[in-house]
């Protein structure tokens, strides 16, 4: 099936879409519709499906890292590595027993530190990728189901597509994490004493709503470039913003979880982490997909004009399906046109003078 074939195909599919009235009344109506359209679209399945595939590829990930640390270490601040250092050794030990960290975790720690591992940090790397792709298509094949999109690109392609965005939003975690796991408090000891005091101020009031603008932009561009045929970016944002609350809400009950777990002890709070992480993974996965769901009812119920780029590629597919179909119809004409023309006619005067001599 052909993009142009498979997008009427699809539009034939999805619900028509007529103008709401708008106004607070439409709320309930716009909450109810997104409830019954995440449940229809099997969300359950695909939060799952997509937290697995990030639990998969977040260890070889870390190894990965943790693995090339030692090829940077005369790039590297020494500060820097004993951060890294300490971070997870202290996330290991309100985890693990004291034996564990220090007969397991503390060597393998000091040792993939101190040296680069070219082995691990290959094979990490490369399951990383398959893996971490894979979740992020996952994302992309529920948004484009949420938006009646699904069997308009093809799939090798949107397997390739998927990839690409891991790639993108993996470079660009690499500066929007640390900021994240810094927080507030350590990122005003980096600033120098010399700075004014409204610096400190500004990290104090501006810090978590930094964070939490740059996190919807991202999830708008990733809902945005997820679709064949996207809607406007900002249309976008009401389901970012409410993906990024559901998962604030979800891992500040999760935190509330762990806390309650570790105050019983070390050996439930080891059992706890995993399960801890998973549901992190599930609720990221839940949050991305709610948010998607949420913006395909607002365009089923109020929807937009199309984009400039998407008039441009309606305006191509047509002017693609006339060319076919014109050089379709040539070739189903040739057989005739072979049949009266000069070489038919020479055929037959070749044959009458034959049939003369």
């Amino acid at each position: 099936m052909t993009d142009d074939a498979a997008a009427h195909a699809t539009d034939d599919d999805a619900p028509e879409k007529k103008p709401h009235p708008g106004g607070i009344r439409s709320v309930p109506t716009l909450i109810w519709r997104t409830i019954v359209a995440s449940w229809d679209h099997g969300i359950i399945g695909w939060s799952a499906q997509a937290a697995f595939w990030q639990a998969l590829s977040f260890a070889p990930l870390l190894l990965g890292v943790l693995g090339s640390i030692g090829y940077f270490l005369g790039w590297v601040s020494p500060d820097i590595t004993t951060i890294i250092h300490d971070r997870i050794l202290g996330l290991a030990e309100r985890t693990f027993t004291p034996d564990v960290v220090n007969d397991l975790v503390a060597p393998t720690l000091d040792g993939m530190l101190s040296q680069g591992r070219a082995g691990v940090t290959s094979v990490s790397f490369v399951i990383s990728l398959w893996a971490g792709s894979s979740a992020m298509s996952c994302y992309v094949a529920a948004i484009t189901t949420a938006h009646h999109q699904q069997d308009v690109r093809n799939p090798v392609w949107q397997r390739i597509f998927a990839l690409v965005i891991y790639i993108v939003f993996l470079a660009a975690s690499v500066v929007v994490l640390p900021l994240v796991a810094i927080g507030p408090n350590y990122l005003r000891q980096l600033v120098p004493s010399s700075w004014s005091p409204a610096v400190t101020t500004l990290i104090n009031l501006g810090y978590f709503p930094f964070v939490g603008l740059v996190l919807v932009m991202m999830l708008t561009t990733l809902y945005h470039l997820a679709l064949r045929h996207p809607v406007p970016w900002h249309r976008l944002l009401p389901g970012a913003v409410v993906a990024a609350t559901v998962f604030w809400i979800a891992t500040f009950g999760l935190r509330l979880y762990l806390a309650s777990i570790t105050r019983s002890g070390y050996t439930y709070g080891a059992l706890a982490t995993p399960i801890a992480f998973l549901l992190f993974a599930f609720f990221l996965g839940f949050a991305i997909m709610v948010g998607a769901e949420l913006n395909a009812t607002i365009e089923s119920m109020w929807p937009s004009s199309p984009t400039r780029s998407v008039r441009v590629r309606y305006w191509l597919d047509e002017q693609r399906a006339e060319l076919a179909e014109g050089i379709t119809d040539g070739i189903k004409g040739l057989p005739a046109k072979l049949g009266s023309g000069p070489l038919s006619r020479r055929a037959r005067g070749d044959s009458g003078d034959s049939d003369t001599g």
